[in-house]
């Protein structure tokens, strides 16, 4: 967002000059500048609308038959992978909490990356939740048990 602010302001500041001290030039540039950066905005959040149901339907179609899993990815991350900017989601209280199923890096890193899953891409984040919930069930996300056990039926593992 930021380059494509940069660029309309260089593409019309080259159009009528740097120096220009005409008001009406000043004004139409900065109003144009306001509106390619809402519309970038705008922009950025129908993306992550978008990206949110994409990855809810994966999430869903991958957990048909753990419910409790598709509970705990809404609850997590409200079905997030990554934010607006592309960088993963994080947990707000622990950093190392990482994607829409929330895998502790800290934890789980290294065995994710030894099973061959990148617990940074959606595929990988989902893949390595259901390994984790073969192996220990709903334990590894018993921090957030509030919501997503009143939201789907508890596991018995």
């Amino acid at each position: 967002m930021i380059e494509l602010t940069t660029s309309i302001a260089f593409l019309v500041s080259s159009m009528y000059g740097s120096g220009s001290t005409d008001a009406s030039i000043g004004s139409a540039t900065s109003a144009a500048i306001a509106s390619t950066t809402a519309n970038a905005a705008a922009t950025t959040t129908q993306q992550e609308t978008m990206d949110r149901s994409a990855v809810e339907a994966y999430i869903k179609t991958e957990y048909a038959d753990t419910p409790i899993l598709i509970a705990i990815a809404q609850c997590e991350s409200n079905y997030r992978q990554y934010n607006p900017d592309g960088s993963v989601v994080r947990g707000k209280v622990d950093s190392h909490d990482v994607g829409v199923m929330q895998i502790n890096e800290t934890y789980w890193l290294g065995k994710s990356k030894s099973l061959g899953d990148d617990i940074y891409s959606t595929e990988g984040n989902v893949a390595y939740a259901k390994y984790l919930y073969a192996k220990s069930g709903t334990d590894p996300w018993n921090s957030s048990a509030k919501c997503w056990s009143q939201s789907a039926p508890i596991a018995e593992k």
